[in-house]
């Protein structure tokens, strides 16, 4: 178990396998344990650096906003305590958000992205439908019900049942406090990168849900346009947590561009 001190917050992170470093970023009050499908078949090939954002689970709770910017540095820190100068940086929904701006922010850092079910926020981003909004703000629901109502919002139609239940079992165990949810969210609110995307110079994969019920998969195509040279992935039959709806073509996608990113890089060694 190790921890990192950064801008008035202790952060949680851990490390799993070997290989070149790959660094993890969950999403909104998600723990870094949300990993728990993607992360085995990582860690296989590649050193995963995973960690708790500040708001959640074994990461500090401080009061006020956390702004994306804030969060970025939080991922900068724990690169840091892990003695990694340079790192792939894989980020999914508010993950993805902290994964770009990452990317802004310390560019030679940066060995390629992936940017999973997330937006560029902003005006220029298709936003959330008012239904899945609601169900994201409303306040004053029990820990269960609020549970059972972003699910039809994140998960496909056709995923069992028990394989939801697995995710949320993780979610209830690491619930986040009024205070954890709303600094990372209204972080969220504030934060835009449509006017810097064409700025990301790292090989970049997009991938999302065709059936994303949050973040809608226009902003994907959004990112993969204005990104250079991006790959864009779009996964059939899957919603917002696409690696639990179609965890094969999933993994299949991610596993095939890191691995093509490694032979880029030993062929540019040659």
């Amino acid at each position: 178990m190790s921890f990192v001190e950064n801008e008035g917050a202790r952060i949680y992170w851990d490390e799993r396998g070997a290989g070149e470093p790959l660094l993890l970023i969950m999403g909104l009050s998600y723990p870094s344990y949300m990993w728990h499908r993607t992360r085995p078949l990582l860690a296989k090939s590649y050193r995963t650096i995973a960690f708790d954002n500040r708001g959640i689970g074994q990461s500090d709770v401080p009061a006020g906003v956390y702004p994306i910017a804030l969060m970025a540095s939080d991922a900068a820190a724990v690169l840091d305590a892990a003695g990694i100068e340079r790192a792939h940086v894989f980020g999914t929904s508010m993950g993805g958000m902290i994964a770009q701006e990452f990317a802004f922010q310390y560019p030679q850092r940066v060995r390629s992205l992936i940017l999973g079910c997330t937006s560029p926020g902003g005006p220029h981003a298709t936003p959330t439908e008012p239904a899945a909004l609601q169900a994201l703000t409303r306040r004053g629901l029990s820990p269960e019900d609020a549970k059972e109502a972003i699910i039809p919002f994140i998960y496909h139609l056709g995923t069992p049942r028990e394989r939801i239940d697995e995710d949320m079992a993780i979610r209830m165990k690491w619930y986040p406090t009024p205070q954890g949810y709303t600094g990372q969210l209204y972080g969220i609110f504030g934060w835009e990168a449509y006017s810097r995307l064409a700025q990301i110079a790292a090989p970049t994969l997009v991938i999302h849900g065709e059936a994303d019920g949050l973040i809608p998969v226009a902003n994907a195509r959004l990112l993969a346009e204005k990104i250079p040279r991006a790959k864009l992935v779009l996964i059939a039959d899957a919603s917002h947590i696409f690696d639990t709806d179609q965890p094969g073509e999933a993994h299949r996608a991610i596993l095939e561009f890191l691995s093509a990113q490694q032979s880029q890089t030993a062929c540019s060694q040659v």
